[in-house]
């Protein structure tokens, strides 16, 4: 065989980028790189659609991340947020516009998979990745990444992204660093029609009992996502936080149709993005917003950045391109969501020590709520707001400072 048939030979083995994850990071990713032209082999291991622990909010910066053409399955549309103190002063706010979008995450993460497939990406389930090699008999030269998988059957990439979720193994690859994690938890109840009725168009975020923790009840129709979430480390007290919580919500008596767990996983500041010619995104990065513990729209940005930047590291022909471009991606990255887990961060710290305070201002002073909604509707983001209003950063400022702790609230807000 001559070498130019060899080599033709070896291009069809090697696939330009492998993700490694088919949830919003993965999906995006695969779409990315598709979208450029690439070969693409999106790996995933369960089979789809599969369910997840998820609220299911699509906000703003979410929908700017969706492909072209890409329809919303929404079971719902929010214009009004009830906010409460562990159950207690209660107050509704609303918008005439649409603040967010309510998806079942099945629906949704089946969708954006097709529109990769429609854009050229292979789809392989059922299959599950033990590890990466980038060096060793499986790697045939300095340009390929071998992905191998549970049986041993090497994948050859000449990129590969990972997004495998919080407990990544391509993460682990990579060396990311935690430095957030958190438990929720949630069950979805299947509500007779009176009560769906009550709940239509509205959510409740309820600030919890311990330090950093809140709940949420989102209507999705003929079912209520009811969840909480806490710092790992709590897991009785969570899971006792969310029994009192759906039984305050009169919902105890509804069988739930689905109770599941999740760690989500925030990223150290100093966290790898990459390593050789693998990127991380999403979860496996830990990447979300520390605060709210928000995931999918930087998942979806986070993926989406990836894959451009995983086309980059497919042609790239030597060690000194290849950390050129992982940097280039790792720049883009902290560039906006950094920003944004960044002033996330200082929100959490001054959550957990003042939640009332909080509350108070998200329900009785105009300027916060309209934040709320600008970054919900997806007109700015938390670090934009930060950067541009002198407002906010004089807020930020004065929250971080650490006062005493105050006493529970009263009657700062009206029921």
């Amino acid at each position: 065989m001559s070498s130019e048939n060899s080599s033709a030979d070896d291009a069809r083995r090697v696939w330009d980028v492998v993700v490694v994850g088919a949830g919003p990071a993965g999906a995006s990713a695969a779409y990315a790189a598709a979208v450029a032209g690439r070969r693409v082999l999106l790996l995933e291991k369960a089979e789809l659609p599969r369910y997840k622990t998820c609220g299911g909010g699509i906000i703003g910066p979410s929908r700017d991340a969706l492909p072209p053409g890409f329809e919303l399955p929404f079971r719902d549309r929010v214009h009004a947020v009830t906010f409460s103190h562990n159950g207690r002063f209660g107050r509704t706010r609303r918008s005439r516009h649409m603040l967010f979008g309510l998806v079942n995450r099945p629906e949704f993460d089946q969708q954006l998979v097709e529109h990769a497939q429609k854009a050229g990406a292979e789809l392989r389930t059922g299959v599950t990745v033990t590890r990466v090699e980038q060096h060793g008999a499986a790697v045939p030269d300095r340009r390929t990444v071998a992905v191998v998988l549970q049986d041993g059957e090497p994948v050859l990439a000449r990129a590969v992204v990972g997004a495998d979720g919080s407990a990544s193994r391509i993460g682990a690859h990579v060396g990311v660093k935690l430095d957030q994690v958190d438990l929720g938890l949630e069950a979805e109840i299947p509500v007779p029609e009176t009560v769906a009725e009550d709940w239509k168009g509205r959510v409740l975020i309820d600030w919890g009992p311990m330090p950093g923790s809140y709940g949420w009840v989102f209507p999705k129709g003929d079912t209520l996502t009811v969840g909480v979430i806490s710092a790992r480390g709590e897991g009785a007290a969570t899971k006792r936080y969310l029994e009192d919580f759906v039984g305050r919500l009169g919902l105890a008596g509804f069988e739930p149709s689905i109770s599941s767990g999740h760690l989500t996983r925030c990223r150290a500041d100093d966290s790898p993005l990459s390593r050789g010619r693998v990127l991380v995104c999403g979860d496996a990065a830990g990447l979300l917003e520390p605060w709210t513990r928000e995931g999918i729209s930087f998942a979806l940005r986070s993926g989406r950045l990836a894959g451009e930047w995983a086309v980059r590291i497919s042609e790239a022909h030597d060690a000194v391109d290849t950390r050129r471009q992982a940097l280039n991606y790792a720049f883009a990255v902290k560039a906006g969501l950094g920003v944004e887990m960044s002033v996330g961060r200082r929100m959490l710290a001054a959550f957990e020590r003042r939640p009332g305070i909080f509350h108070a201002t998200l329900t009785g002073f105009r300027p916060a709520w309209r934040a709320f909604k600008d970054i919900t509707q997806g007109s700015t983001t938390l670090g934009e707001l930060v950067r541009s209003h002198p407002m906010a950063q004089r807020a930020l400022t004065v929250l971080d400072r650490r006062p005493a702790p105050a006493p529970e609230p009263g009657g700062e807000v009206s029921s």
